[in-house]
């Protein structure tokens, strides 16, 4: 991870108490700054108060539950969030990141992998582009659509900013820089969070069908059966808005 000219400041809401101490713990060691909560009711106030990174939530809470607080965070904030649940059906996985969050994590989980989970998702999510290529530039444009990497921003033909997730982001990033080319899922898991897929891993299906959505007809993006997804719009690269 990047240094930041501060400490990262996570906060983590789980109505656990053991299962908080243990991770702020591990964290704290590790350079980072941790606000426990057991439920949601006082999380905006601590968003409101600091510099908060990126949010931890469990799935499971009292009042308010991970999913509810995770929509309402899309709604209102741009920050990165990652689920933590102790249901390991996809299907509620799936439910987590259709509400917008970056990435979860299956309780039990090592704190080792937790903390690599979030160093990756503040590498996809900080301002410079996630999806490094020798060719970089600063403005990707296709079919009236912007996409800036360095600002990490996309506007629609009317020029008007369309919100993304940051895996919604990068996901894009990584199609509009490989146009034209037939990407797996596996190689698009790794393009976008440095790491492969194990053969079950839907989440980029989801990512890319709420991108779908925002992008609208006619579809950019094309299923190849058996090999993956195809972005297939020209794209024109420039250092600005203006270039292209």
């Amino acid at each position: 991870m990047a240094q930041l000219e501060r400490p990262v400041h996570v906060v983590m809401v789980d109505d656990d108490a053991d299962i908080r101490s243990l991770v702020s713990a591990y964290l704290t060691e590790h350079g980072l700054v941790v606000h426990e909560l057991e439920d949601g009711a006082r999380l905006p106030g601590i968003l409101d108060a600091y510099p908060v990174d990126l949010v931890l939530l469990d799935l499971m809470l009292p009042g308010d539950d991970g999913l509810t607080l995770c929509r309402e965070l899309r709604r209102k904030r741009n920050l990165p969030v990652i689920m933590l649940t102790a249901l390991a059906e996809e299907s509620d996985r799936v439910v987590g990141l259709e509400m917008g969050a970056d990435d979860y994590l299956t309780k039990p989980f090592s704190n080792r992998e937790l903390l690599a989970r979030i160093r990756a998702v503040l590498r996809r999510t900080e301002t410079r582009p996630s999806v490094h290529e020798p060719g970089f530039h600063s403005c990707y444009a296709f079919d009236g659509w912007r996409l800036f990497p360095n600002r990490r921003e996309l506007r629609n033909p009317g020029g008007a900013l369309v919100t993304l997730t940051g895996g919604e982001f990068d996901l894009l990033l990584a199609l509009v820089t490989h146009p034209q080319q037939v990407l797996s899922r596996e190689l698009l898991l790794e393009l976008t969070r440095g790491r492969g897929g194990d053969g079950y891993d839907r989440s980029i299906d989801v990512q890319l069908s709420r991108l779908r959505r925002k992008l609208g007809k006619p579809d950019p993006v094309r299923t190849v059966r058996g090999g993956g997804y195809l972005f297939a719009p020209d794209v024109r690269t420039g250092k600005g808005s203006d270039d292209v």
